[in-house]
């Protein structure tokens, strides 16, 4: 936890390493995960970097990856996940020409493969087609038909035998068409041959493979009855516009059959070809599948490698190879590791050395965190990253955001179901986490956040004593009833009034007392103690994080800004809203029934009417025998508050402008001195710019003040919210139970049983999406904004950018995510 205080430490380093052990060096760096390298080449085209063909090479073997991973996946093969113990390390140089012809040779085998399988799958299909004409068209002919119909006969008009003949000679064409197509077909040839043309069909049983989608669709056999060559020719043409294959049919019954038995017999030969291929290509994929995720990362791991060399510049000797990167103190030691492993591994004369050198740049920000602190990270780095060594909210989110939370989603029946989700998160971590579902993995990655909710949530439903809305009594009320039979029974009375100085006898031991679920000033006083329990907290945790400011000040040695700006900051916001919070204890602690009419709740007199007489400088007459205000000397003791909290606004508005004002030099420095003054310290915080002009310091000193004013009143106010949705969710729930559970209770034979149980799951369904699910997210995002908005704008910037490491294992799972 102590790292989370605020970012580490980082040092601009400097690597010189020898170009033959550069690729070794950079994958043990890679591995580690600590350096986050500049670009030294930035002006340099990208076709024009030092390791650019390197890159080519990865990237082709990635597309011949791509190319066997789409053919498993048509093949519905299933590639095996490598588990991170699995995973190989960067390949040497003489695995890379093994990898990129063992790569080349899977590909070429598969196009050649997919190019034959491509040709056996049409002529297959077209012996098919072929078979449905010579079949479909067997109703087409008769046998006294068979003499004048011939799709290829010519007739010898010489010949004597055929002179009678010629003049009914018939020629057809058959063949195949989409159904959806045939009727346009029809109708353009009718009007090609001015209706000349007999056009028959026969549906093809079964879906048959299109030619062009590869889809599976609705075929049909026809054949065109025709006179004359020229005919011939233009139906020939059509059935070409519209992709209808065109079959020789004989007119013939014998020579059909004859036909019929040789497609027959090819049809077995090209099925047996089939098969056989079908199983030589399961073979290679089989083969390819185990290998390809080793592949696939060490192709990743080589690329990523190359792609990080191109940042590193040669010196002038073109020796040795110059990188930069920013690496946290801590990982120093690992790095100079890292580098001599790599030496060692090349077998380098020279190893690699690294220099820390100095800058003025401001560093990234990076904060270490375990899979428990990442969740709240997230959050706080989703409203902005931190600047460098900026007090990280992070740490104090761990409770308070779950805490805030609770308060509004207080019930121990709704905790228990999130702290039971949370639950089977965390001890099934391991199977769950290879889920790549998006919704799943923000539930995933927020489970340590959902565990704390649903503890804090039975904290608050214990206090509340609410468990579904109703009421627990652990400890026994500590009410009595002091009235008689005959009162309690007369049905004339409608309410009792309990008061506590005879009614009340002890003090219930922890949370709210069971008798208020049966009170029917139920709301009434649970929404007074829910309203100032919100400003409380909303003060408190304000008032912390205007405190916070002063660690980023010392840090920074803005020692000025902590009394130009958090003093008047922290004065303006207690002797206000601080000083309300005082007055609602007080009011809590002497007013009560065993005191004298002046202390007795009759004549409390109302907080938020004092607060604004106290701004008003206003008045209140009190009722008869009470008073105005609640101790002697409140009204002065208010009047200074207000004049000081007045103050405290010039205060801010021109302390600081006029401090800086002062800091200048009454006469400006040459331009070679100001050209080698130095630079602010890395990582400021807040502040103006001391080359800022006059009237710019004035317009920015104005434009926070107002802002930390106004936001100081509406802030406070926000924290209203947490009231708002604790009484919105406590009489949601309580409507669910009356409405809708409690109707299974008005039956009393043997219906009643059959009803709770159907009315119960109704019930659960209700709770878990409505009051569990959709509360829960309302209430979620609640409290973001009172961290984003109320908590953190007091102290955080957020002006920082994160520290991005080489690391092959946040490559690999960002490839993995995609």
């Amino acid at each position: 936890m102590g790292d989370m205080f605020r970012s580490e430490q980082m040092a601009l380093c400097q690597l010189y390493i020898q170009p033959e052990a550069a690729y070794a060096s950079i994958a043990e760096l890679g591995e580690s995960g600590c350096v986050q390298f500049r670009d030294l080449n930035d002006q340099v085209n990208s076709f024009q970097r030092k390791y650019v063909n390197e890159v080519r090479r990865c990237d082709d073997m990635e597309r011949r990856l791509r190319y066997v991973e789409n053919q498993l996946r048509k093949d519905d093969i299933k590639i095996p996940e490598l588990s991170p113990e699995e995973e190989p390390g960067a390949p040497n140089p003489r695995e890379i020409i093994d990898l990129e012809a063992q790569l080349e040779k899977t590909e070429n085998e598969l196009r050649e493969m997919s190019v034959n399988g491509a040709s056996l799958n049409a002529n297959f299909r077209h012996m098919q087609e072929l078979k449905s004409v010579l079949e479909n068209t067997e109703g087409f002919f008769s046998d006294h038909e068979a003499i004048n119909l011939d799709s290829n006969r010519i007739t010898d008009p010489n010949d004597p035998n055929q002179a009678g003949a010629q003049r009914g000679q018939l020629a057809f064409v058959a063949g195949v068409i989409k159904l959806e197509r045939f009727f346009s077909f029809e109708r353009m040839l009718w009007r090609i041959s001015r209706g000349n043309i007999f056009l028959r069909r026969n549906d093809i049983s079964g879906l048959s493979e299109d030619d062009e989608t590869g889809h599976k669709v609705l075929k049909t056999v026809f054949v065109a009855f025709f006179q004359g060559e020229q005919l011939k020719q233009r139906i020939k043409k059509v059935c070409a516009g519209y992709h209808a294959d065109v079959y020789p049919c004989p007119s013939s019954h014998a020579e059909r059959v004859d036909m019929i038995r040789d497609v027959n017999t090819r049809l077995e030969d090209l099925k047996m070809v089939l098969n056989q291929s079908a199983d030589h290509r399961s073979r290679v994929l089989s083969s390819a599948s185990k290998h390809l995720a080793r592949w696939t990362v060490m192709v990743k791991k080589m690329k990523a490698i190359y792609h990080i060399l191109n940042y590193f510049n040669p010196d002038v000797t073109g020796k040795c190879l110059i990188g930069e990167g920013w690496v946290p103190n801590r990982d120093l030691p690992t790095v100079q590791q890292a580098l001599a492993r790599g030496s060692k591994l090349s077998e380098s004369s020279i190893p690699a050395f690294m220099n820390v050198i100095s800058t003025n740049e401001q560093p990234p920000t990076f904060t270490r965190t375990n899979k428990f602190t990442s969740g709240f990270q997230n959050l706080i780095d989703s409203y902005g990253m931190a600047s460098y060594r900026e007090v990280n909210p992070a740490l104090y989110t761990c409770i308070s955001f779950p805490f805030l939370f609770a308060v509004m989603f207080g019930d121990l029946g709704h905790g228990l179901i999130l702290l039971a989700f949370a639950l089977t998160l965390i001890i099934k971590e391991k199977q769950l986490a290879s889920i790549r579902a998006e919704i799943f993995q923000i539930f995933f990655a927020g489970r340590y956040i959902i565990l704390l909710m649903g503890l804090f949530s039975l904290y608050t439903g214990l206090i509340y004593n609410d468990l579904f809305s109703k009421s627990m009594n652990i400890f026994g009320s500590g009410w009595q009833n002091n009235y008689n039979t005959s009162t309690v029974t007369d049905e004339s009375i409608k309410y009792l009034t309990m008061r506590p100085k005879t009614s009340n006898f002890k003090t219930y031991p922890l949370g709210m007392d069971p008798v208020w679920q049966l009170a029917d000033n139920k709301i009434i006083f649970l929404n007074t103690f829910k309203m100032k329990l919100s400003i409380i907290f909303g003060v408190v945790h304000m008032s912390f994080g205007v405190c916070m400011s002063v660690i980023n000040f010392i840090h920074y040695r803005k020692y000025a800004s902590i009394f130009l700006e958090f003093l008047p900051q922290i004065l303006f916001l207690l002797l206000l809203f601080g000083y309300m919070v005082f007055m609602m204890f007080f009011k809590w602690i002497v007013y009560n029934d065993t005191s004298t009419q002046v202390l007795s709740p009759g004549c409390a007199p109302s907080i938020l009417i004092l607060f604004i007489n106290m701004m008003l400088f206003g008045h209140q007459k009190p009722l008869d025998g009470c008073k105005e205000y609640m101790f002697e000397g409140q009204e002065l003791l208010q009047q200074i508050f207000v004049i000081i909290a007045v103050l405290c606004i010039p205060w801010m508005l021109l302390g600081k402008p006029l401090f800086i004002m002062s800091k200048r030099p009454k006469t400006l420095p040459a331009p070679n001195q100001a050209a080698v003054q130095s630079a602010p310290p890395a990582g400021g915080h807040g502040g103006h710019g001391e080359n800022e002009s006059t009237g710019e310091l004035f317009i920015q000193q104005a434009i926070h003040t107002i802002e930390y004013v106004l936001s100081t009143i509406s802030h406070t106010a926000s924290y209203l919210r947490l009231w708002a949705l604790s009484l919105a969710h406590a009489q949601l729930s309580e409507v669910l139970w009356n409405m809708v559970f409690g109707r299974g209770f008005i039956f009393n034979n043997y219906i009643g049983a059959v009803a709770i149980f159907l009315v119960f799951g109704a019930w659960s369904a209700l709770t878990v999406g409505i009051l569990v699910l959709i509360e829960g997210l309302s209430a979620f995002l609640h409290t973001l904004r009172l961290h984003w908005v109320e908590f953190m704008s007091k102290f955080y910037e957020g002006a920082g950018y994160a520290f991005q490491p080489f690391s092959f294992k946040v490559l690999l799972a960002d490839n993995g995510e995609e």
